[in-house]
């Protein structure tokens, strides 16, 4: 019998807990603009928190990783989960608590008091916090039990990732059309409740099941400050994540504008959920054709072909706008046509992201010093946070300043864009990646000359 497969145990457990966790997050990724909308925030502290709740995500792995290597794994998790369980249910206090009702149309102004804005920032925080603890010990579980076979362990990791991802969109996309948005955060709790439940039960750190002596040692918290100002002092590792954070920018527009877009102007109540499944099915579906056509492209060329990739799926937006019945014209009787370009925006991206997120580590990888590539790969996910972090503020000035400039309200509380002002600001959203690309090739032949000039 073929050994291909043989993983050991915690390697399997870790990919079960993450795909409930998956599922869990993205059970309500997609809604928390428009909820955080309909509960009275206004056109931009929904985008805003939900920016600065991927920023925590992507960038608090730095510190709770290294927490995490020092009271283990399966501490960790726990704490995690506690965490992702108690922030999922502060989203839903405003309603099932405090008897918030969500209204059906997002208005602009706030209108929410302090007994919304508290829980749900407290959630923002718990969910922010928790959600870092998850990504570093379950990535380090699998790299710790690959056994040779890292290449294996983490394909079978990223399908578990978006296996979950479309876990969690369907199953909330059904429990929320037979009862109301608010039971997204109940899918969510329920999922998180029971990757615990697999951690508590089932989970052991790797190093204890395979009788690994753990010789690394500790970092403390100045070290990690240090090891931070270190890396951020490199002028090559600080000018790649800005040039960088163009594409995650873009990226971060798919739980920012696209859902903004979808509920204000095209649909009262749109399935954000299913159309976004664009994404994990792009993936599942493409990534080893993606790899196999394209694996041996040098990374840099990779990263704007993607960059490239998810410029255009913002301006295909244009189009419907030059149609007759523009994006409300009916397509074979299942959606009306803007939410047709915005499922294949979604899947576009999709490809970008095949092109651009991998092989970012392996440049980021070449780029750092020799003997720190760990260090530097330890803050690859700086561009994410930072693409989030602006992503959701300047996405939301876009969309409500210049594509809904001059828009007509309609009887059933949709916004009849403007043309004109709709098709400057996917313009400009193209722009902004197109800015990026053309930032990262000069970038690139600014590293080759130096290395050409030491050599």
């Amino acid at each position: 019998m073929s050994q291909k497969y043989d993983f050991p145990k915690s390697f399997w457990i870790a990919n079960v807990t993450e795909l409930f966790e998956r599922a869990a997050y993205y059970s309500m990724a997609s809604f928390v603009v428009i909820y955080l909308g309909q509960l009275g925030l206004g056109d931009y502290w929904p985008s805003t928190l939900n920016g600065i709740l991927w920023t925590l995500v992507y960038f608090l792995p730095v510190l709770s990783g290294t927490i995490a290597d020092q009271i283990g794994f399966k501490r960790s998790l726990i704490i995690a989960f506690v965490l992702l369980v108690a922030g999922y249910f502060m989203m839903s206090y405003p309603v099932f608590v405090s008897g918030r009702s969500l209204n059906p149309v997002i208005e602009k102004e706030l209108t929410a008091g302090i007994d919304v804005i508290l829980p749900v920032i407290v959630a923002i925080l718990l969910i922010g916090i928790g959600g870092s603890f998850v990504k570093p010990c379950i990535s380090g579980t699998v790299q710790k039990t690959a056994s040779g076979k890292a290449t294996l362990a983490f394909a079978i990791f990223y399908m578990v990732i978006n296996i979950g991802s479309l876990t969690g969109r369907g199953v909330a996309y059904y429990v929320r059309t037979n009862s109301s948005l608010t039971y997204i955060f109940v899918v969510a709790a329920v999922c998180s409740v029971v990757a615990l439940l697999v951690v508590l039960s089932l989970y052991n750190d790797p190093e204890k099941e395979l009788g690994i002596k753990n010789d690394k040692p500790r970092k403390s918290i100045k070290e990690i400050l240090v090891n931070m100002v270190l890396v951020l002092k490199n002028v090559r590792f600080a000018l790649f994540l800005l040039v960088s954070s163009g594409f995650f920018f873009l990226y971060a527009q798919v739980y920012n504008v696209l859902p903004l877009y979808l509920k204000k102007t095209i649909e009262t109540n749109p399935p954000v959920d299913i159309y976004t499944m664009a994404n994990p099915f792009v993936i599942v579906f493409f990534q080893l054709l993606i790899t196999r056509l394209f694996g041996k492209m040098k990374p840099i060329r990779s990263i704007i072909v993607g960059i490239i990739i998810i410029s255009l799926s913002m301006v295909i937006n244009v189009i419907p706008l030059f149609i007759e019945g523009g994006v409300y014209r009916d397509v074979f009787s299942i959606l009306p046509l803007g939410s047709l370009f915005i499922v294949m925006t979604v899947a576009l991206i999709a490809f970008g992201e095949l092109f651009a997120s991998a092989r970012t580590y392996e440049y980021i990888g070449a780029l750092a010093p020799k003997g720190q590539e760990g260090l530097f790969l330890g803050y690859a996910n700086l561009p994410m946070a930072i693409g989030a972090l602006l992503g959701g503020p300047v996405g939301a000035a876009i969309f409500n300043e210049i594509m809904c400039k001059d828009s007509v309200k309609l009887e059933n509380g949709l916004l009849k864009l403007n043309p004109e002002s709709a098709i400057k600001g996917w313009l400009i959203l193209m722009l902004i990646g197109f800015a990026s690309t053309v930032s990262m090739y000069f970038y690139n032949k600014w590293i080759e000359k130096q290395k050409t000039d030491i050599s």
